[in-house]
């Protein structure tokens, strides 16, 4: 629909306002033309243009950015801890959260294994 002419910005306000002031006067498009001294013509074209540019423009939706509640988890390069190297080549990795009494009934349990 372009005719190779840049848009004059001041049209399309000029045109968005009276169908805005036509919208909310509830007078007939003819009524409302005369009142204003418009062609009905040249509203009716500019009505259907607006509608067709509303149509293209890309509808922007708000965002709300909330914060995650989940704790970050440390990457594991980062994290200190024990690691024991059990026998049969089990490994037991204690991270840095591991309470001393867990860990305390852990070894107790452990070694309660051992012949």
């Amino acid at each position: 629909m372009s005719t190779g002419k840049p848009r004059d910005p001041s049209k399309e306000q000029f045109w968005r306002r009276m169908v805005r002031l036509w919208q909310q006067s509830g007078l007939s498009v003819r009524a409302f033309c005369d009142d204003h001294g418009l062609s009905q013509a040249s509203f009716y074209a500019w009505r259907r243009t607006l509608q067709q540019r509303d149509q293209q423009a890309p509808a922007f939706l708000p965002v709300r950015v909330l914060p995650d509640e989940t704790p970050p988890t440390p990457a594991p390069s980062r994290v200190c801890g024990l690691e024991l190297v059990l026998a049969h080549g089990r490994v037991l990795r204690i991270g840095p959260a591991f309470d001393d009494s867990t860990l305390q009934r852990l070894l107790a349990l452990l070694e309660e294994g051992q012949p």
